[in-house]
């Protein structure tokens, strides 16, 4: 973009130099006038030509300036205005030195050329006029102003005497001066260089008129000369103003014009005017033409303006009667009520939005306080957030924001949320302005989002994060002891799997019904996700585990669907609430009890310990580094003897498996097999187990055929098809005849599929293996298993030989126990014989032979060896 001409630095040093010299000359040229070295209507001439020159172009490049930098055409149209009235001016000083015919007229179409330029030029200058209706109206006040005042000026001075072209001068100058005056007090922006401005206008167009009046009247003299210096100071003063072309923003055009208060100022001239033809009415009674005039000039301005007036003031009725059209139309069809209220709170106003939001009507409302439409229980926060507000420093602050229960027209509290205004500094509002609007709808879905957050929507107990919420609650009341139960379904997953997703909602959903039966009022049911739920109780450790227990016993019992009838089992796990140091730790303290009282068995109660988390951590050791046990060569067998009860001499041994763990040390079968079941690697131990032990017996030069060899097989193992294959395999790779090996099988096992363990048991009978039931007496119905399981020893557990346990039976079982065995052909071994008072009641019981500590205890294959070898018969 190219650089405008003033901000060129040339450009600029150059009007200041200018500004400087060219005043400076006219004036010289003026005062060589006044001296008599030139003469005076000459030195007028020139020295106005040339402050006239100087003017115009400093204007006129100020003018295009504008033009090309900020491309505002009215602007530059105001200063090339003020430009031609310089240059009007010194035409006019110029037709006076060189008269031409009818010289006066000429001389007032110059002043009249001045003074209109003047007036046009003023006009457009920035922030004198925004629009033309607006330049119209101050044209018209200036316009009244002057013709108001020459028409006095003309009744009570000498001015009715002089002749017409002076007048007509003097009028044109007045009504210059007076449209100027006014543009120029009213201006709203760059008030200083508008004073200059129009100060130098006026001078020019009053000191003009009286020259042309002087020169035309034949009394000019060396008076002229020093009225030209006025002359170049007002062109100065106006070049100055009128080249101040610094643009801020536009004054709106819509902005009413405060035109009210131009009526002091033409009313005083109009008043004066209508005086003086009152009191030359008085003195001389009659008017002539030019009085008439004059008047009549004055009542038509006057006319004009009012006209405009009248119409600006229909022009703005209108657009306040849409704004206020539009204005209701928003109240009435908005969602907020709003009210009006004094400094005492009464309502002043409301909106008509009143009667459709809250059925409130005005006669119920208007006169009344606000307060007395709110919630006794919420008026105190109400008047205290408008005190607050009243009380403010600063009136425009932010408003007010009141949550309170309104009362509506039929009678309903509505919950409301209401913003208050302090306007009491606005004139036309002076008041405090209520938007209230109802949010009913939105606290309810609050609520319910609330509620539905911290429930588990399935069950319709609490879900996670309300029992962590809860049981922090719990914890912070002083004194509250207080326990978590975390409790586990099992069975769960195969119900979806065989009987589908819905079935399984449905059993969830009444186990959350029975586990709330089971609640009193302080207790929270939640469940956690999945298979878990929980419970938080106030209760201590008594009453806790004894509900835990009644947990157990309603999910174990059978759950009837239609159709179909399915059974849970579960584990719980306890844990106080004062046991960890936050609500995390205690849920995780219960945790670990419930996944100790799943290891444990099913439908059993665990109470959080150290040591329940110590031997978790063992648990999960041994689950992770059982499955490399053999290859690291960790695994190894002990061979417990099975004795005859009537002479002490072996007849066989019972392989047990022992882990030898480089760290844990050594795992029994008790703690070992459940892992084994738990990771799925239970039939590759038996399988282990089976091979070695005949290995050990196959090398074993100590006994007879007729010694036998025992081992423990797992239900899983033993239903596999290939059981029997792998059985026969390994015998055939050891030479070890079939009635050799026994494959027992624990009593308390055969519940879990009786029909398919009899198959395979008759299985092996057909490859000439026996079979054996071991801890026979420990289940419910093992006298009824005896007529089915096609077996061939009787283990009797150690439970009917053990006079010191709390479950020891009588003699009589004993003896009945084992008749029963001897009628169906088996033989009887009596399990867990530790003193000799157990061994002789085993032998008048009829039990053949014996196994236990006090016969002999396990030991490694090479010291049974021995053990053989010393017994030998």
């Amino acid at each position: 973009m190219a650089v405008p001409p003033l901000a060129r630095p040339a450009t600029r040093a150059g009007a200041r130099v200018a500004f400087l010299l060219a005043p400076a000359a006219g004036a010289l040229i003026l005062v060589a006038g006044t001296a008599g070295l030139l003469a005076p209507l000459t030195a007028l001439a020139v020295g106005v030509g040339v402050v006239a020159l100087f003017a115009t172009a400093v204007l006129w490049h100020t003018a295009l300036a504008i033009h090309h930098e900020e491309g505002v055409y009215a602007a530059c149209r105001g200063a090339g205005f003020i430009g031609m009235a310089s240059l009007a001016t010194a035409v006019t000083c110029g037709l006076l030195l060189a008269r031409p015919p009818a010289v006066a007229v000429w001389a007032a179409l110059g002043l009249a050329a001045a003074a209109g330029s003047s007036v046009f030029g003023t006009m457009l200058l920035p922030g004198a006029a925004a629009t033309v209706a607006v330049r119209l109206r101050r044209a018209f006040d200036g316009l009244g102003l002057g013709v108001s005042l020459g028409f006095a000026a003309y009744l009570v001075t000498p001015l009715h005497r002089t002749p017409w072209p002076a007048l007509a001068n003097t009028l044109i100058a007045a009504a210059g001066v007076s449209i100027v005056t006014v543009i120029v007090l009213r201006a709203r922006l760059h008030r200083p260089a508008a004073l200059r401005c129009g100060a130098g206008v006026m001078g020019v167009l009053i000191v003009l008129c009286a020259i042309v009046n002087l020169v035309l009247d034949g009394s000019a003299g060396r008076l002229v000369p020093l009225l030209g210096l006025v002359i170049v100071a007002g062109l100065t003063l106006a070049a100055d103003g009128g080249s101040r072309r610094n643009l801020p923003e536009r004054l709106d055009s819509r902005e009413l014009d405060l035109y009210l208060s131009s009526y002091p100022l033409l009313a005083v001239p109009a008043g004066v005017g209508v005086v003086a033809a009152l009191i030359h009415l008085i003195l001389v009674g009659t008017f002539n033409t030019t009085a008439i005039a004059l008047g009549v000039s004055m009542v038509a301005v006057l006319t004009m303006r009012e006209l405009l007036v009248v119409s600006d003031i229909r022009r703005y009725t209108a657009q306040l009667r849409v704004k206020e059209a539009h204005f209701r139309s928003l109240v009435a069809g908005a969602t907020d009520l709003t009210l009006v209220l004094d400094e005492r709170l009464k309502i002043r106003w409301q909106s008509p939005a009143a009667a459709r939001l809250f059925g409130l009507a005005d006669a119920e409302v208007v006169g009344r306080t606000f307060l007395e439409l709110i919630h006794p229980e919420d008026v105190a926060g109400a008047q205290a957030g408008i005190e607050a507000l009243i009380a403010g420093e600063h009136a425009d602050g932010p408003p007010a924001l009141i949550n309170a229960r309104l009362l509506d027209g039929h009678g309903i509290w509505r919950d409301t949320e209401s913003t208050v205004a302090d306007q009491r500094s606005v004139p036309e509002v002076a008041a405090l302005v209520v938007h209230v609007r109802d949010v009913g709808e939105r606290r309810h879905l609050e609520r319910t989002l609330h509620r539905l957050s911290y429930t588990d929507q399935l069950t319709g107990l609490a879900n996670r994060r309300a029992l962590m919420r809860d049981l922090l609650e719990f914890r912070r009341r002083a004194g509250q002891q207080g326990t978590l139960l975390v409790i586990d379904l099992h069975g769960l997953a195969e119900i979806n799997d065989s009987r589908g997703r819905e079935t399984g909602d449905a059993v969830l959903i009444e186990v959350g019904r029975r586990i709330r039966c089971l609640l009193g009022e302080d207790d929270v049911a939640a469940r956690l996700g999945g298979d878990e739920f929980a419970v938080l109780t106030p209760d201590g450790a008594v009453l806790a585990y004894a509900l835990a227990t009644r947990i157990v016993t309603a999910v174990m019992e059978p759950y009837e669907l239609p159709g179909m009838i399915v059974e849970l089992h579960t584990s719980v796990g306890l844990a106080e609430l004062a046991g960890g140091k936050d609500s995390e730790e205690v849920l995780r303290h219960a945790d670990l009890a419930r996944k100790r009282a799943r290891q444990l068995g099913r439908d059993r109660v665990e109470w959080y310990d150290t040591d329940v988390e110590i031997q978790l951590h063992r648990r999960m050791d041994l689950e992770r580094e059982l499955l490399g046990a053999a290859d690291r060569g960790e695994l190894d067998l002990v061979f417990q003897p099975v004795v005859s009860l009537r002479d002490e001499q072996p007849v066989g041994v019972e392989a047990l498996l022992r882990w030898r763990h480089p760290k844990l040390g050594t795992v029994l079968p008790a703690e070992l097999l459940p892992i084994a079941r738990a990771v799925g690697c239970a039939a590759e131990l038996d399988e282990w187990v089976l091979e070695e032990a005949c290995r050990r017996l196959s090398g074993w030069s100590t006994g007879g055929n007729d010694f036998w060899l025992s081992v423990n097989v797992a239900p899983r193992e033993l239903l596999t098809a290939r059981f029997p294959e792998r059985v026969a395999e390994i015998l055939s790779r050891y030479d070890i005849a079939p009635e050799r090996l026994v494959v027992e099988v624990q009593e308390t096992w055969i519940a879990e599929d009786v029909p398919a363990i009899v198959a395979s048991l008759a299985g092996l009978r057909t490859l000439g293996v026996r079979a054996g039931l071991d801890d026979f007496g420990a289940g419910q119905a093992s006298l009824a298993h005896l007529r089915r399981l096609p077996v061939d020893m009787l283990k009797l557990d150690q439970t009917l030989v053990n006079q010191r346990s709390e479950h020891a039976t009588t003699p009589a079982v004993l003896d009945v126990v084992v008749s029963l065995g001897r009628r169906l052909g088996l033989e009887i071994v009596a399990k867990g014989l530790e003193s000799q008072d157990q061994i002789e009641l085993a032998r008048r019981a009829g039990c053949h032979y014996g196994q236990g500590f006090a016969l002999a205890r396990p030991a490694p294959a090479e010291r049974t060896e021995a053990y053989l070898e010393s017994h030998r018969p």
